[in-house]
């Protein structure tokens, strides 16, 4: 019986993960990321210099940021939906510019990042998180982990949606995000 009850217990701790509904009050966003190497990366970010940046400084009424790991078997099959996110938003003229998708390998190198953009075919911007900074700052949430931010009145990000897991569908999961934002388009 104790098995049970404490097994009862686990799955209701991850009811909240996989709902969407992490604490995101224990996440912290105050940190920058170094500017995309590439001209069109810059761009789609709305970023015009190389200098670091804050996740304010993107240019995007819907931030919608994946923790990843090069080495999750999960972040490795759920690539192509999220490549397939990434397509729907550039395809939807309403969203193109409003709705911007970046990726964090937690602790992976530069190195593991390209790999991993390389071999899924990865067309945002991916940034490198080698010694877990970030990722700790967030609250070591597992991966794939999805965090959806949305502008504020003080021009702050504002955290408004959060799941670990899967997305499953692509479109389901856009309409979801649109939707939690309370942003009308």
């Amino acid at each position: 019986m104790g098995k049970y009850l404490a097994l009862l217990i686990f799955i209701g701790m991850l009811i909240p993960l996989a709902t969407g509904q992490c604490e995101p009050g224990k996440m912290d966003l105050d940190f920058s990321l170094p500017a995309p190497e590439t001209a069109s990366h810059r761009s789609y970010l709305g970023l015009e210099t190389m200098e670091p940046f804050f996740l304010n400084q993107i240019q995007a009424k819907i931030l919608v940021i994946e923790i990843f790991s090069m080495y999750c078997p999960i972040c490795q099959r759920e690539a192509a939906d999220v490549n397939k996110l990434y397509e729907l938003i550039q395809e939807n003229q309403k969203f193109k510019t409003q709705v911007k998708l970046i990726g964090i390998g937690a602790g992976n190198s530069a190195y593991e990042v390209n790999f991993f953009k390389k071999t899924y075919q990865i067309e945002f911007p991916l940034f490198s998180d080698t010694k877990f900074i970030i990722h700790k700052k967030i609250g070591e949430v597992g991966t794939p982990h999805f965090i959806g931010l949305k502008s504020n009145k003080t021009q702050d990000r504002e955290i408004f949606y959060s799941q670990s897991g899967e997305i499953t569908d692509p479109k389901d999961f856009l309409k979801t995000m649109i939707k939690a934002s309370g942003l009308k388009f």
